[in-house]
Parts: C-alpha cells; structure tokens; sequence
C-alpha cells in the first residue's frame, strides 16, 4: 500500500481528518483537501509527514466554485503523480426550513454533497482506471429517510447515492464506487441538549454513539473489497433497520 495514493476532501479536521490518519496508519500516501481550515491541514500534514516522511501532502480550494473543481482535481494528481482513492468526504450541513433559503444554500448543499463528487470523478476517471482505483462516497441515513427541515442537504445525499449506483455500472469493471451512510458518528458542533441526544441514542439498537474509527474502518473495507460495487454502506448501528420510519 505505500504507493497507493488516497485523495480525501474536506479532511482537515472531524471525520476527515480521522479517516486520513486511519489509512496513513494501514500504510497509503494521502492527499488532504481544505478550503478555509489551512492552518488545521498544515498541522495535520506535518503531524502525518512526521511518522512517515513525504507520505502526505496538500491541496486547497472551494468545492462549490465549478471553475475550480479541475484545478483542485489536477492539483490532487500532481502531488504524488497518481491517484488510486478518492473519498468524496466534505459535506455542507445545516437546516433549510422551506421559506427560509437562499441560493447561496442552494449552492454550498449541492455543491459540496453532490456537483463536488460528480465532476471530481469525471476529472479523475482516468487516473483511477488506470489504477483500478476506488470512489467512496460519503453518504447519509437521511438521504433515503429525510430529516425535517433539511430539505436541500437530503436532495443532494440523495443525489450522491444516485450517483455512486450509476456510476458504478458506468465506470466498472475498471473503478468501483461504493458509499458509506453515517448514522449519529459525532454530536454536532452545536452543543445538542440532554434529551435530544436521548432521544436519538433510544433509536439505536447498539445502545451507542458510533466513532470515527466505525466509519474509517467501513471505508477501509470498501477499498479493499474487489468484488463489491454501487452499494451503500450503513454505518449506524441498526438505527435503519430498527425504526425505519423515524428520520
């Protein structure tokens, strides 16, 4: 695995930035991605470079900006001369209550969930078949059980799972692409009260919060699974299968 090459968007910090050091750990060279959080994936570049020299490097842009999708891309290529992952990680979440959005909401939902992913792997196509490479998308439960209030945010993971199971058929048998659909990973950043986080553990059967290592482990699966394709990984400790109808 130490020529292997994986790109990961938004991987400065959260679950991004775990799953790099997950897989920098199983020995792959990373490609870390950040928009405004430069001083977070300098610090984690070196942290990483510093337990194995030159296994890490960086690139910056706005995911949103269609203009510099092919520059992010093309940087990604060109800083170890390959790509044989791209984890489509970064994600714009927030509420959009109907009367209350914008198009700039329009634009950062869409944008970083579903137009980022789709012309980054058109932009990459070629480097990942050529390394029978992989595309895992990072998904959501609510794509298929829609989260009230979040009406723009569900449209687009419900688009990127169309995307990956399309895509699937049309880049195989050279890239797989799969998806992970997190369940409740972290706590939002936004202090959540007692009976909410309650609430939600009470929907889970593993009685439990899931971690970061839950996903990176999922995503390290899926890379490493050759005969597995279009499918859509739930990561969420049965909360899916449990109460189907509860968002």
């Amino acid at each position: 695995m130490e020529n292997k090459v994986v790109f990961i968007t938004g991987s400065a910090k959260r679950l991004g930035a775990y799953t790099a050091k997950f897989l920098h750990n199983l020995g792959y060279r990373i490609v870390l991605h950040c928009h405004h959080s430069v001083e977070q994936v300098e610090a984690l570049s070196k942290q990483l470079n510093g337990k194995r020299a030159d296994s890490v490097k960086w690139v910056q842009g706005n995911l949103c900006e269609l203009e510099a999708l092919n520059k992010i891309a093309q940087s990604a290529v060109d800083a170890f001369g390959r790509i044989d992952v791209l984890i489509n990680n970064a994600s714009a979440f927030y509420p959009t209550p109907l009367g209350d959005f914008v198009a700039q909401d329009w634009q950062a939902l869409m944008g970083s969930n579903a137009q980022a992913p789709l012309f980054l792997i058109q932009k990459l196509q070629k480097q990942l078949a050529q390394n029978q490479g992989v595309v895992i998308n990072m998904v959501d439960i609510h794509a298929q059980r829609p989260l009230s209030g979040h009406t723009i945010y569900c449209m687009a993971k419900a688009a990127l799972v169309t995307l990956t199971q399309s895509l699937a058929q049309e880049l195989a048998p050279d890239v797989r692409i799969n998806g992970v659909a997190p369940g409740a990973i972290l706590w939002p950043d936004t202090a959540l009260p007692e009976n909410e986080k309650n609430a939600i553990l009470s929907q889970i059967p593993l009685c439990r919060l899931g971690c970061e290592k839950d996903i990176s482990e999922a995503i390290a699966f899926l890379i490493s699974a050759p005969y597995i394709t279009g499918q859509i990984l739930a990561v969420d400790g049965g909360r899916s299968i449990a109460n189907p109808s509860v968002a």
